[in-house]
């Protein structure tokens, strides 16, 4: 699934492909935000930690779970 975080006062977003299912992405970020949590973490595919201020937080958009299809369509 993609994740493409939009940050406040920066002019590029975040963007990074993650295992995680999307109603786990999609709890996680609730709570750090019910909760005043300093940071999010995240973990893409290839093993890469992002850590985000959520006070900076702008926008996160989650993409669908759907694999990518390989080959020709008929």
């Amino acid at each position: 699934m993609e994740i493409r975080i939009g940050i406040i006062h920066t002019g590029r977003e975040l963007s990074f492909e993650t295992a995680t299912p999307s109603d786990e992405v999609r709890a996680q970020i609730a709570a750090a935000l019910e909760q005043s949590t300093a940071h999010v973490s995240f973990t893409d595919v290839k093993g890469n930690s992002y850590i985000v201020p959520t006070a900076n937080l702008a926008y996160i958009e989650l993409g669908t779970e759907e694999s990518r299809r390989v080959g020709f369509v008929a």
